[in-house]
């Protein structure tokens, strides 16, 4: 039906290229106009909108989109209570899950979360701080950073800060010291309750998950095919990593495989393998490797 559209929200920001592009290989097109946080999708059935992930979880939660892909520590910090449909972790086009961690500076005397009694604390995750130092019954100050929350703590204008990271070499950069790991953090597909009660657009949510969820498992892998006599396909299957099985199929007799008879192998396998399989392949008989990048995995 016409009036049968989802509200669907990508992230502005640090995951919005590789949102897009992770759509756009999961079989949507969508182009954003720089001037504009509409973007256009080439689906009649979708409505896209750019929203820092920040504040995305609240606006699905209200109803003023349908769903989204955000980071689950955002859905943490806005304690609202969302359908979490699909869990993703982004790597070829993507990131790594994110840490947040509480930090000091590297000569801090604190080594502890119960040191930073009657202290300061800088963050831009204000309600998931104050409630993580609250159930440990410690008493501080949370202060919302505007940015620069690393810089706060080495120069000490705050005693510690929570702070966001992916290995932890820019902290120690900047010589602060990870005192504890408060949470780990994927993008997620998230959708408000009262949509995912609506039956189409459950459905909707559930076909954008399927699919990029299959974009992401066809990332690192690629597909193989290749050719050789029946008499060594043992050993040819025998280096064959696969998802199943892989497909063998007889080739046509011609003149050129001389009586013998001849196999297509075909499968799909991890992309890192490619360099020491193939020449395994040709050890054992395998001719006319062909290579071919995939696009889903479903």
């Amino acid at each position: 039906m016409a009036d049968q559209v989802l509200k669907f929200g990508i992230p502005k920001g640090s995951l919005e290229a590789q949102t897009l592009e992770l759509l756009r290989r999961s079989g949507w097109r969508i182009s954003v106009d720089a001037r504009s946080y509409m973007p256009k999708v080439d689906d009649p059935t979708l409505s896209c909108r750019l929203l820092r992930p920040q504040e995305m979880p609240r606006y699905i939660a209200d109803g003023t989109l349908d769903a989204g892909i955000t980071g689950r520590d955002w859905v943490v910090e806005n304690d609202v209570d969302l359908v979490e449909v699909e869990s993703f972790t982004y790597s070829k086009v993507s990131l790594a899950p994110t840490r947040w961690v509480l930090v000091v500076p590297e000569a801090s005397p604190i080594r502890r979360m119960e040191d930073l009694q009657g202290k300061r604390v800088a963050t831009e995750m204000v309600n998931f701080t104050r409630r993580v130092f609250a159930r440990r019954k410690v008493n501080v100050e949370v202060e919302f950073s505007w940015g620069a929350t690393e810089a706060k703590a080495a120069d000490g204008l705050v005693d510690a800060a929570v702070e966001v990271t992916e290995t932890g070499s820019s902290l120690r950069a900047n010589g602060l010291r990870i005192v504890e790991e408060l949470l780990t953090s994927t993008p997620v597909l998230v959708a408000s309750r009262r949509s995912w009660a609506e039956e189409w657009k459950q459905f909707k949510v559930k076909q954008i998950a399927v699919l990029v969820r299959g974009a992401l498992d066809a990332e690192a892998r690629v597909g193989i095919k290749m050719n050789c006599a029946r008499a060594n396909l043992a050993r040819v299957i025998e280096l064959l990593p696969s998802i199943t099985a892989p497909t063998v199929s007889p080739l046509y007799p011609s003149a050129a495989l001389k009586g013998e008879e001849w196999v297509a192998v075909e499968t799909v396998i991890s992309e890192h393998t490619v360099r020491e399989l193939f020449p395994k392949l040709l050890a054992a008989g395998a001719v006319g490797i062909i290579e071919f990048p995939l696009n889903k995995i479903i």
